[in-house]
């Protein structure tokens, strides 16, 4: 067993639980958002999780997720046939829906079979029967979002249809006897209508959910599992200034008091004040001791002319462990190490079939504990961004520090397209600084959900003074999203946005041209690196 797998405990164990089976699809993590905002505690598992596995952690519903797969190819992700015969309610979503069809003894066509065809984007469906699902919808139809080639042609015996659509004339289908329940649309995404009232009405009206999951009481748990597991020993903190590790910092100074200590590794990479920012709100307002460690030559002198991102990653990650390991080895007595890996981290880095598999490999999940050889203590695991804030807001942090916007790990490294050097990173810590400053003053940080500036590899011809000038190009970024798996740039005021230009243009020597990026994700991602 890895250390990452003695941190802090699964609340499954003190509360009611819905397992979702990972198929490999896109949406994965919005199906397990919109149970937790219900109030119902639920974990993303590989689909071929064990039905052994399944019945020891005794779950209220299973919901089997979709993916990009046909039911009929050669390494099909399937389950075994018991898990739909355990008594648990179960809700199939586009694929899971097929995969219980196919499993149960009904027919799934391909869509190059069907005079119907594949439906992807927004669909109308009718309800064709009163269903648990459908409680106190529109008994004459929903908008909803489909994305799927086959479709269920046959029911399995004892199955009954209760929507369609044009493309599918099965677009929903039971069995009340069992609580098996498919679905061919998408209830997760936001583009289905009335798509949070149908998971709402899967959990509490088929599994019987007593919504019994919060942050306060997490807080409570979460501090009692840190008392538990450190009940001896110093923590160390890997506190970056972000919300997550802010976080955790505070619950371990809740949980272990004096024995914590926090260590802060500024890189040079950082936005601007924000290792005075840090020293003030966790040292000074709350109390936690925090060691910095004056790391910013040395991560400049990794990255000269270092150029790709992925490269700029790795060089980054090898110098923080490195750094952190020094500074741990001033600390005697220290045991443990508590990081903020966050849930989505975790699934990410779980290589599931499909678009999914391996989205990402953080940090976070394995490889720096065992490196130092501390214990990992990891509070935040189980938890979405939404819900550390508020678990932040339930530990008290101000709340200028719980809705600050994200920040990547490598810093204004991966916001500087190109090489990074000192020049370029106090040019665009300027930019950077303006531009927030300015959605503040505005009253529009808090209605934007992330906004940066970056630093193109361009130069462009100008004009100052009557003179030419040939200057460096800043982007502004600003976007709105729930989930930051997608997101929409963010509207701005022009009068605020020609403000924002003048400002940089006018204030940061090198800088003669402003952009604004107008792409949403898809197909862009939200940052530039």
């Amino acid at each position: 067993m890895s250390n990452s797998e003695h941190s802090t405990q699964s609340p499954s164990r003190a509360h009611q639980t819905v397992l979702i089976l990972d198929f490999g699809s896109q949406y994965t993590q919005l199906i397990a958002r919109r149970v937790r905002e219900n109030r119902v505690y639920c974990e993303v598992e590989p689909y071929d999780l064990p039905p052994e596995e399944i019945a020891v952690r005794a779950p209220i519903g299973i919901i089997l997720s979709g993916g990009p797969q046909s039911v009929y190819d050669p390494d099909a992700a399937v389950i075994s046939r018991d898990v739909l015969e355990m008594g648990i309610p179960v809700l199939g979503i586009c694929y899971g829906m097929q995969l219980i069809a196919h499993l149960l003894g009904g027919r799934v066509q391909p869509a190059a079979d069907s005079e119907h065809g594949r439906e992807y984007g927004r669909a109308d469906i009718t309800i064709r029967k009163p269903s648990p699902l459908f409680s106190g919808l529109d008994s004459g139809g929903e908008t909803v979002w489909m994305s799927h080639g086959d479709l269920v042609r046959d029911l399995p015996s004892g199955f009954e249809s209760i929507a369609s659509s044009i493309s599918a004339p099965c677009a929903g289908f039971e069995s009340a006897e069992r609580r098996i329940y498919g679905i061919q649309f998408h209830p997760e995404v936001s583009h289905t209508v009335s798509g949070g009232e149908m998971l709402r009405n899967f959990l509490y009206d088929v599994c019987g959910a007593r919504s019994d999951w919060g942050m306060a009481s997490y807080l409570e748990e979460a501090v009692a599992n840190v008392r538990a597991q450190a009940a001896e020993g110093r923590v160390l903190c890997a506190l970056s200034g972000g919300v997550d590790s802010s976080v955790v910092a505070a619950l371990l100074r809740r949980a272990v008091g004096e024995r914590l200590a926090a260590v802060f590794v500024d890189t040079g990479l950082l936005r601007k004040g924000e290792r005075n920012q840090v020293a003030h709100s966790l040292g000074e307002g709350l109390g936690i001791p925090i060691l910095v460690a004056d790391a910013q030559e040395r991560f400049l002198a990794a990255l000269a002319e270092v150029e790709d991102p992925e490269e700029k990653r790795r060089i980054i990650g090898h110098q923080f462990v490195e750094v952190f390991e020094e500074e741990a080895e001033k600390l005697s007595g220290a045991r443990f190490l508590a990081q903020g890996t966050l849930y989505p981290d975790v699934i990410e880095s779980t290589s599931v079939k499909g678009p999914s598999a391996v989205i990402k490999t953080h940090h976070n999940v394995g490889g720096l504990p065992e490196r130092l050889g501390f214990e990992l203590i990891e509070p935040l695991r189980y938890l979405f961004k939404d819900e550390v804030r508020q678990l932040g807001r339930e530990l008290a942090l101000p709340e200028e520090l719980i809705g600050r916007h994200p920040f990547p790990g490598p810093g204004l490294a991966v916001r500087i397209l190109g090489a990074v050097d000192r020049e370029k990173v106090a040019l665009l810590q300027q930019a950077d600084a303006i531009f927030l400053e300015e959605l503040r003053d505005a009253e529009l940080y808090d209605r934007v959900s992330q906004a940066f500036a970056v630093l193109l590899p361009v130069k462009t011809v100008g004009v100052m003074g009557d003179f030419r000038t040939y200057e460096d190009v800043i982007a502004l970024r600003s976007v709105e999203t729930s989930d930051f798996m997608t997101a929409d740039w963010s509207h701005l005021p022009y009068e605020f946005l020609g403000r924002v230009a003048n400002r940089i243009v006018n204030e940061i020597a090198g800088v003669n041209r402003v952009v604004y990026d107008i792409t949403s994700k898809p197909p862009a991602t939200i940052e530039w690196e």
